[in-house]
């Protein structure tokens, strides 16, 4: 099933594996289970630790096991974990083996700290980019913890088990039974939720901080940029951050980013904080700013986070970016995860057949109508002007595919469903004034940005759409404090312009504590 290429790297990876490992199956006679066999022979022929059984006795087949021999496996695959999941695999395959995970020490001790049971479920998509970070933390959590287990399970294979508990969103993510959490999760957030007291550790952590000479809030590209070129002037520099990559880890395909012709989110995200880490900067990840305290004691800018943390600094430079505009419509929030999704190329295979619709005409919205239409069954893509505003290449596209239609002119009013997932979505017909109704199964909602600034509404200058405002040097309305990137007035929500913002910011803060100390 691997061709040679694939085989010659793959051997190399499995030399690191110190202790035998056996792959055991759970087969039927279905065409993906010779799939599946044929995988695992493949991996047990490149190394002389690896084993193949076949008396699995899992209750979903096809599906596999990773463990080593005499003791009960604790991560298991139910689909074949290629594209995406691929790493997925050889990650299982070396922790399990004994290869040391990529860790700090500290967080491998409290995996194996946390007490009780817990047996994970994720069901992903193959297309999934945010999902393999979800399976790979769950699988290093078990091995780490014999009292956890997971399991992958890919829900185009399992599709019964997908409309039996209503999954339309991936990664989805069981405990024990019982639904956990849904989207992008790292590490560090899952261990928050199964380990109560994790929490208050760290904010207790965070606090005893030493304030910085600059402390920069957001770690999208505006803030890794910010953070670059604040430690290259040798000055205390700290990131925090809701989540270090920001929006960028939603975004999939990059094609415009200078010098780079072709990337996607992740691995810009992952290569933000690489670079971040090459210089003396304290990273504070999965910390939300909640409050803003300027003039706070001994002439620092005090910034609270909402694990209950402060974190104090002599000059501060904002950079929380922006996150997708939600519809507000009756009907969103209810059926969200359950036909409501904002990622089609993540949710999209789950709705394979069905009829979707699309809201929004500008160049995100047409990529997702491009996308959907090769899975989906009917594609309604809907805009409230009288012409849609994405780029003619894309419009191109977009006509010529025989199952898309557009509706101009449409202002969505509700999207309905039955109490467990979307069946309908009622808009008005803006040129006749008629309500119309559209029989769908999932609407993709992709309308533009919202700024993340509400935390700031009552201490900095906002403008009437909620954007900092900022001058040339990026200042905000209070002295020190210096913004940029998606959260600003600055136009063109792009990753290069945020990367250059973020860049000017720092070198502005650093003007401003010289001019402070001669001052």
């Amino acid at each position: 099933m691997l061709d040679a290429n694939i085989q010659t790297q793959l051997r190399a990876y499995l030399e690191k594996i110190q202790h035998p490992i056996e792959l055991v199956g759970t087969l039927d006679g279905s065409n993906k289970a010779q799939e599946m066999l044929a995988l695992l022979q493949d991996i047990a022929s490149l190394s002389d630790k690896v084993s193949v059984r076949q008396d699995g006795n899992s209750a979903r087949r096809p599906s596999f096991s990773v463990g080593r021999p005499g003791e009960p496996a604790r991560i298991s695959f139910a689909g074949i974990p290629v594209g995406h999941e691929f790493t997925s695999l050889i990650l299982a395959l070396l922790q399990t083996g004994g290869h040391p995970p990529k860790i700090e020490a500290s967080v491998i001790a409290e995996i194996r700290s946390i007490p009780g049971q817990f047996h994970f479920e994720t069901f992903i998509s193959l297309s999934c980019h945010n999902c393999p970070d979800v399976v790979q933390a769950l699988n290093l959590m078990a091995v780490q913890n014999p009292g956890i287990s997971h399991q992958m399970i890919d829900g185009g294979l399992f599709q019964d088990e997908v409309t039996e508990r209503q999954i339309m969103g991936v990664p989805t993510v069981f405990l024990n039974g019982e639904p956990f959490g849904q989207g992008r999760m790292t590490l560090e957030e899952i261990i928050g939720k199964i380990d109560t007291g994790a929490l208050q550790r760290e904010a207790e952590k965070v606090s005893a901080r030493a304030p910085f000479d600059v402390l920069i809030v957001g770690g999208g590209p505006a803030g890794a940029a910010a953070a670059i070129y604040a430690a290259r002037k040798g000055i205390r520099t700290g990131v925090v951050s809701e989540r270090f990559g920001g929006q960028v880890l939603d975004t999939l395909a990059i094609e415009n980013f200078i010098s780079v012709k072709e990337t996607d989110g992740p691995r810009l995200a992952a290569g933000l904080e690489e670079h971040v880490k090459e210089y003396d900067v304290d990273i504070i990840n999965l910390q939300r700013a909640e409050a803003l305290l300027p003039d706070s004691e001994g002439g620092l800018t005090e910034v609270r986070l909402a694990s209950g943390a402060r974190l104090r600094s002599k000059t501060v430079i904002i950079a929380t970016g922006a996150r997708w505009r939600e519809m507000n419509v009756p009907g969103e929030k209810r059926y969200r995860g359950h036909g409501v999704a904002y990622c089609p190329h993540c949710d999209g295979p789950l709705f394979k057949g069905k009829r979707v619709a699309v809201i929004g005409g500008g160049n995100s919205g047409v990529e997702a109508a491009i996308d959907l239409a090769g899975v989906v069954g009917q594609v309604t893509l809907l805009e409230f002007e009288a012409i849609l505003r994405a780029d003619a290449i894309l419009q191109k596209k977009l006509f010529s595919l025989p199952n898309v239609k557009v509706i101009t002119q449409a202002l969505s009013t509700e999207i309905t469903g039955d109490g467990q997932k979307v069946n309908g979505l009622l808009y008005t017909d803006r040129a006749s004034g008629e309500s119309q109704r559209l029989d769908i199964e999932g609407v993709f909602v992709q309308i533009g940005l919202l700024p993340n600034s509400e935390w700031l509404r009552d201490t900095i200058a906002l403008s009437r759409h909620g954007e900092i405002e900022v001058d040339a040097r990026c200042e905000t309305s209070l002295p020190g404090v210096f913004a940029a990137g998606d959260v600003t007035t600055v136009p063109y929500k792009q990753i290069v312009i945020a990367m250059g913002e973020g860049s000017k910011a720092a070198l502005s803060a650093f003007d401003h504590l010289i001019r402070r100390s001669l001052s």
